[in-house]
């Protein structure tokens, strides 16, 4: 029984040096892969509104987004010029559509839709760069005035896209 005991304390002593010999520095749990001692610096321009269609307020609820998920799920600092990562790039399209129509022939649904050109630079491997177009939709009632939910829908697109950004410039997916 006393070996048995030992034997296990034995075990939880090997598991806990290795996990503190191993270093998670450049990988986080939230899907990001970063070599901080490559990469310290994030540059993200404000992206400004290039659609026929505009609602005044989406561009700033949209950087905001952006700047949010760096800097909470990152060690990077954020710079204005220069910076090891560069995002930048444009609202480019803002619209809506019927998405269903009810038995009596009229909307049911519309649906918002946002796409976000970007290009992105990593001045510590250029092999990573690209330029992309991420989108996101949101659906709501026709009964409903789009000024009565298009905070709400907005504010819901421009955080998905700013995680669809994310992914695809940190966590190389």
């Amino acid at each position: 029984m006393r070996s048995s005991y030992i034997y296990g304390i034995g075990i939880c002593l090997l598991a806990f040096i290795l996990l503190s010999a191993c270093s998670f520095e450049g990988y986080k749990f939230n899907g990001a892969s970063i070599d901080y001692t490559k990469t310290k610096t994030i540059q993200i321009a404000d992206f400004p509104i290039r659609s026929s269609y505009v609602w005044g307020p989406m561009a700033s609820i949209f950087n905001n987004k952006m700047q949010n998920i760096f800097v909470s799920q990152t060690k990077l600092t954020q710079v204005n010029r220069n910076g090891d990562l560069k995002i930048e790039g444009e609202i480019t399209r803002y619209d809506q559509r019927n998405k269903s129509v009810s038995s009596e022939g009229y909307s049911a649904q519309t649906e918002l839709s946002m796409t976000v050109n970007v290009r992105f630079t990593n001045n510590a491997n250029h092999n990573q760069d690209f330029e992309r177009q991420f989108t996101a939709n949101a659906t709501y009632e026709t009964s409903q005035s789009l000024s009565s939910v298009q905070e709400e829908l907005v504010t819901q697109m421009a955080t998905d896209i700013a995680e669809q950004i994310f992914n695809a410039t940190m966590a190389n997916w």
